[in-house]
């Protein structure tokens, strides 16, 4: 009889497809999901091996063994193992690909600590029922930075074999990026709002006078309960910056960190990338201008789209219990 683990026991087979499973890569998530354990058990179960003889972190060497062919995977996730002798990553590799298990490129999203998950699934479940009359009274803010040429995302491009160097099928590049435009926006459930220029390094002074004459005049526009919604970033939560706030008697909306996946803004500044993309800019302010004739040009079924999706958004956060989204 095998080892338990997490109430549930696993064969010799299956623990030397663990290994080699983990010498190819896979993650504790990934294999406790295919054997049907816990990851403290897998992790548990490896630290083990380790203390015997280093197997986790040593890599086989020679012809990899072979072992008798079988159906890849069954339903439950586990190998159909009858051979004594271990898998081979090779082997390991075919039969992942044969279940759908590919390689892939893993999306970037921010590392979220346990405490700022809780703090996230609070703020959804307490803004889950909230209607679109609810969130048409949050103007929405961020700040964001504009390359003067070129993008920051990866590119894909389709070409003939031999042509890698045609300058149809190249991306042109400039030293250094060409230098970029930092901006600061805010929209709410009225349409767009203002998009202001960022001159310089942005600190708490420099966010305050946008406050001022940016901001301010914008959401006093929006009528009685208007709520202002910024992320925590230092300069915003700094108490020279919420002194200002509590002098001008702005409502602020508690945020929960590291939550980008819950701004709509973000999304607001995909699309503006996306309008700009075929533009070229000789200096930042021909690279302003080109933003802020676009960002007037978005019309109002984007901002409707963004605003919808929040009880989507918020539903996201708490079935992933406070990890990223795929927002």
């Amino acid at each position: 009889m095998g080892r338990t683990f997490g109430n549930k026991n696993l064969t010799d087979n299956d623990k030397r497809a663990i290994v080699v499973g983990r010498q190819n890569g896979l993650t504790m998530m990934t294999l406790a999901g295919m054997f049907g354990v816990t990851e403290a058990g897998i992790s548990q179960f490896l630290k083990r091996q380790k203390a015997q003889d280093g197997s986790t972190n040593s890599q086989r060497t020679g012809r990899p063994q072979p072992i008798q062919d079988s159906p890849p995977l069954r339903s439950d996730g586990k190998f159909f193992l009858n051979s004594p002798s271990p898998p081979s990553v090779s082997t390991v590799k075919r039969r992942l690909n044969a279940a759908g298990i590919m390689g892939r490129r893993p999306v970037k999203k921010p590392l979220i600590s346990e405490k700022n998950r809780a703090a996230r699934v609070k703020w959804a479940k307490e803004h889950l029922n909230w209607t679109r009359q609810d969130w048409n009274k949050i103007l929405w803010s961020d700040e964001s930075k504009f390359l003067l040429f070129g993008s920051d995302g990866i590119q894909w491009v389709r070409r003939p074999i031999g042509s890698r160097y045609h300058p149809k099928y190249q991306l042109p590049t400039v030293k250094h990026g060409g230098g970029s435009c930092m901006v600061w926006g805010a929209f709410s459930g009225s349409g767009i709002g203002p998009l202001h220029r960022v001159n310089g390094i942005m600190d708490k002074h420099v966010y305050k006078d946008i406050l001022q004459n940016q901001m301010l005049p914008h959401l006093r526009a929006m009528g009685r309960g208007s709520v202002y919604q910024q992320d925590n970033d230092p300069k915003h939560t700094s108490l020279f910056v919420k002194d200002w706030f509590k002098s001008r008697r702005v409502n602020v909306m508690g945020w929960p960190s590291q939550s980008p996946d819950l701004n709509p803004i973000e999304h607001l500044w995909e699309e503006l990338e996306r309008r700009c993309a075929n533009k070229r800019a000789k200096n930042c302010n021909e690279k302003f201008a080109q933003l802020l004739s676009e960002w007037n040009q978005i019309p109002m079924s984007t901002i409707d789209t963004l605003l919808n999706s929040m009880q989507r958004r918020c539903q996201a956060v708490i079935d992933a219990r406070g990890f990223a989204t795929k927002y």
